[in-house]
């Protein structure tokens, strides 16, 4: 959430009634020092947030100008502050409506809020909410879904008196631009992959009141893996901040592609194989050697195939012995007859099983 909020993103809350959100913001606010202006939308009407129309002397002439709420004029005079919408999924559709300017364009009826607002607001799910609505599509499209629950040992402790601080993200200024374009090459690289990913919009109406891609939800989506990375984030943080900005599914796409961003070149293993470092995890691994064998297959000579026969022993040796199967099995197969089978076949010859033609090769 404190990343979210840095990133000037708007965040919404979801949970059950009572387990800490609205103290959490009070926290937050204090811990980023800002003043903390708290609006129930339920008990709003849809003119306290696009304006009450103000008539004066000649309407004809200087128009009806659409006066503001006064905590909207409180927080244009402070300048900074953390505006927090309580009870959004109580609001009724109108009144969603209405908070469309306020949550995208931070307009409040003729008054535009300045740079140094945040906004975060909260929900109960519908069916813990008091006579509550599905949060309508354009409204929660302009968010940040995060999951709020609670940690049995963190109440305890807090009424015992020890709350935890909420501690604001340290960016490093340094490292955001670079940051910056490694975000832009990942949702990039996606979404020219998944061109079917830039705009989902859920067939049912419960999961469009959530996050959803669309061209809005991947620009925040942009902002938080730059700031994320920039932070030094943890990939539990990313992920929980990527999937409740374009949804699971696409979020999931996005996590993965990031992986694959970091793996290591296959030219780089096959020119180097005793230097190389394979990835630990075994979905990373896979992808590595599967890349490897299709780089020789794309440029067959007879030193790639015995490079590539070397980090399938080094795949072998330091992880898990059926990674290597497929990768072996389809290598031994573009082996030309004028090839010298390497001896590190012998070495796999325990894990898998390879095709006649390298075994009568071995043969001889």
């Amino acid at each position: 959430m404190t990343l979210a909020v840095s990133a000037d993103l708007p965040v919404l809350l979801w949970g059950e009634p009572g387990i800490g959100k609205t103290a959490a913001l009070t926290q937050l606010a204090e811990a980023i020092e800002l003043p903390l202006t708290t609006v129930i939308a339920s008990v709003h009407e849809p003119s306290d947030f696009s304006g009450l129309p103000v008539v004066g002397d000649d309407p004809a002439e200087q128009g009806v100008p659409m006066a503001p709420p006064d905590w909207a004029v409180r927080l244009v005079r402070t300048g900074r502050g953390l505006l927090f919408l309580d009870e959004l999924s109580t609001a009724p559709p109108a009144v969603q409506a209405a908070l469309l300017r306020v949550v995208l364009e931070r307009r409040v009826g003729a008054l535009r809020l300045p740079p140094g607002v945040r906004i975060v607001a909260a929900a109960n799910p519908r069916s813990s909410a008091a006579d509550g609505w599905e949060l309508s599509p354009p409204l929660a499209n302009r968010f940040v879904h995060l999951q709020w629950t609670y940690d049995h040992d963190v109440v305890v402790r807090g009424l015992g008196g020890t709350w935890p601080k909420a501690a604001l993200p340290r960016l490093d200024p340094g490292q955001l631009p670079d940051a910056v374009t490694f975000a832009r090459r990942a949702v990039c690289g996606l979404l020219t992959a998944r061109p079917g990913l830039v705009h989902q919009l859920p067939k049912s109406e419960g999961r469009r009141g959530g996050a959803w891609p669309s061209p809005r939800s991947w620009e925040m989506t942009l902002r938080l893996v730059a700031f994320a990375t920039a932070a030094g984030a943890s990939r539990e943080v990313l992920s929980m901040l990527v999937r409740g900005t374009v949804g699971d599914g696409p979020g999931l796409e996005l996590l993965a592609s990031l992986d694959r961003m970091d793996l290591p070149d296959p030219e780089t293993l096959l020119a180097d194989p005793e230097s190389a470092v394979l990835p630990e995890r075994g979905d990373l691994r896979q992808t590595v050697l599967d890349g490897v064998v299709e780089a020789v297959r794309k440029r067959p000579e007879q030193s790639r195939w015995d490079a590539a026969w070397a980090l399938l022993v080094l795949a072998l040796e330091t992880g898990a012995p059926d990674l290597v199967v497929v990768p072996a099995a389809t290598l031994a197969s573009l082996r030309r007859d004028d090839w010298q089978v390497p001896a590190a076949i012998e070495r796999l010859s325990g894990a898998v099983a390879l095709p006649r033609r390298a075994d009568r090769a071995g043969e001889r």
